[in-house]
């Protein structure tokens, strides 16, 4: 008898044994529920990637652009892009200067420095600063050791704390033209010290005491001490907080001057019957208020600070034909015949500093044709030269002014002259800044710097 059949296929008898297939294996199946179990979590699916999408993948390749295209334009208008920085071991020890001054000077090299209104000389380089670059020279070659340069132009550069500072032109507060990048370079190797933004005006001079460097300007002053922090502003200052600080606003300077941690300015201020000569601290007790020591109405215009020693501080009176000196308080406590032409102080001096140098003795002042010698402790006038062409400086032990011709080798106390020294300055006439370096005497001739031994 046939095996019934269900749904066209062989149905076994209900008593038949289960026989497993050879070879099949349900590998899917789970264990046995047992009534009352919880269901089973369901199988977990693999996360879909937020970036699969055609829309994602041009977002994420658009914020790479943007990401790239932004770090480039940072590093191509940053400071470290626009700037030169190479710097050097100190030179060798220069050779000993001799006892005095030698009887004939070679020109040893010259090179452009336009920014320098004095030659740069400390330790044992030389630095030159023409339009965006400073540099570092050997003295005896004028061969060039460190570099420093900027994509700005330089508006000047000095002495300052035995280092070269220099500031650059750069637009400050209120997008105002003006020299607001300064920085400090070690002279010997051109390592930078300190770097700051300041509010320098154009055509600024920095004029040194020892202590502190301030930058001239014409409605502005500015102070720094040796890391370039600002000690004092005084004037019309361009990010004014608190208003009400500065003594007087809308007058104009004509000249500055510095010493024993003191700047003392003439000042034109509308209403006054005369020029201004006023004093303040280098550093004031109050960081926002400039702490004035005295000002002092003068008598009439065209007045010219000429030099601070100590307590006192030296004005050139032109209408009156006078030197007058006054006291820590203000007070007139001299004043000298001022012989001079009229040409000598008809305009301020360049920059608003006044052409002096310092010894150990005195404080020499050019006028413009002539040379006096202030005595260091009181300013009182000592002697005057005829015919200079600038301040003199200590080389070689003796004192060295330049005059027409050549040089003159002067005795400090009575200003006479030891002997002269010819020398060929190819037609050039005009002023002469000196500087000195062991063996070697330079000249500031206009732009351009001369090495003489």
């Amino acid at each position: 008898m046939s095996e019934p059949v269900e749904g066209g296929r062989h149905r076994k008898p209900a008593d038949a044994e289960e026989t497993p297939e050879i070879g099949v294996e349900d590998v899917l199946a789970g264990p046995v529920m047992a009534a009352g179990d919880p269901p089973p979590h369901p199988p977990l699916r693999a996360r879909r990637s937020p970036w699969n999408r055609p829309r994602d993948r041009v977002i994420a390749v658009v914020i790479t652009v943007v990401a790239v295209v932004a770090g480039v334009l940072v590093w191509a208008t940053s400071e470290s892009r626009a700037t030169v920085s190479q710097t050097a071991d100190a030179g060798p020890a220069l050779p000993a200067a001799p006892n005095a001054v030698p009887g004939s000077l070679t020109e040893l090299w010259q090179a452009r420095s336009g920014a320098t209104p004095v030659p740069i000389a400390e330790g044992t380089g030389v630095v030159t600063a023409d339009g965006n670059e400073v540099l570092g020279r050997d003295p005896l070659t004028g061969a060039v050791r460190w570099r420093y340069s900027r994509d700005l132009q330089l508006c000047t550069a000095a002495l300052g704390w035995g280092r070269a500072v220099a500031v650059y032109r750069e637009n400050g507060v209120n997008n105002e033209s003006g020299c607001g990048d300064v920085i400090e370079l070690d002279s010997d190797t051109g390592r930078r010290m300190a770097q700051r933004t300041g509010s320098a005006q154009l055509g600024t001079r920095l004029v040194a005491d020892g202590s502190y460097l301030t930058a001239s300007g014409t409605t502005l002053l500015n102070t720094w001490r040796d890391d370039l922090v600002e000690t004092a502003e005084y004037g019309q200052v361009p990010a004014l907080v608190n208003p009400g600080k500065q003594p007087r606003t809308g007058c104009t300077y004509g000249s500055v001057a510095a010493g024993s941690s003191q700047v003392g300015v003439v000042e034109r201020c509308q209403g006054d019957p005369g020029d201004r000569l006023t004093v303040y601290r280098a550093v004031p007790k109050d960081a926002d208020q400039p702490q004035v020591s005295y000002s002092q109405i003068l008598a009439g215009y065209h007045a010219k600070v000429v030099a601070m020693s100590g307590d006192f501080t030296a004005v050139a009176l032109p209408d009156q034909h006078l030197l007058v000196l006054y006291g820590p308080d203000g007070a007139e406590s001299s004043a000298y015949p001022l012989d001079l032409p009229a040409s000598d102080l008809a305009q301020d001096p360049a920059g608003g500093v006044p052409s002096t140098s310092t010894t150990a003795s005195n404080v020499y002042w050019f006028t413009g044709s002539k040379l006096m010698a202030l005595s260091r402790d009181n300013l009182t006038p000592k002697w005057t030269l005829e015919s200079a062409l600038g301040p003199g400086v200590l080389f070689d032990h003796q004192l060295v002014v330049p005059i027409q011709g050549g040089l003159a080798v002067l005795n400090e106390n009575d200003g006479s002259t030891i002997r002269t020294i010819g020398l060929d300055r190819h037609g050039y006439t005009g002023p002469v800044r000196l500087s000195a370096l062991g063996p070697v005497l330079l000249e500031q001739r206009g732009n351009t710097v001369f090495a003489l031994r």
